[in-house]
């Protein structure tokens, strides 16, 4: 086996990872509908202690993005995807200013 071939032999038995970075903007039509449905899968998620469950109900009750935020969930996003494992995921939510006639928005970049 030559250099060459065993370095790509190492390269491919190790894991690679990836870093995806999704940006969305979702307009909330029914606040109400929103925060209800959060807090009703708040109060069903068996994996919450007392303290993470009081303070998803403060987010929820502070801000709609918070409700959003409940309803993120990147296992489904990659869950199905073969060959591909989930090692860590964060996401936030935050009101942003956006005019939808507006064509030049542009989404940041790091």
């Amino acid at each position: 086996m030559t250099s060459t071939e065993e370095t790509s032999v190492e390269e491919s038995d190790a894991p690679r990872y990836v870093r995806l970075s999704i940006e969305l903007i979702a307009e909330i039509t029914d606040e109400g509908a929103l925060k209800a449905a959060a807090l009703g899968q708040v109060e069903s998620d068996e994996y919450l202690d007392d303290e993470e469950r009081a303070q998803s109900v403060e987010a929820i009750e502070l801000d709609p993005s918070g409700s959003l935020a409940h309803f993120i969930d990147p296992v489904a996003l990659l869950g199905d995807v073969p060959g591909v494992e989930l090692t860590q995921a964060t996401w936030e939510s935050a009101q942003v200013a956006y005019d939808p006639e507006e064509d030049s928005y542009e989404f940041e970049v790091e």
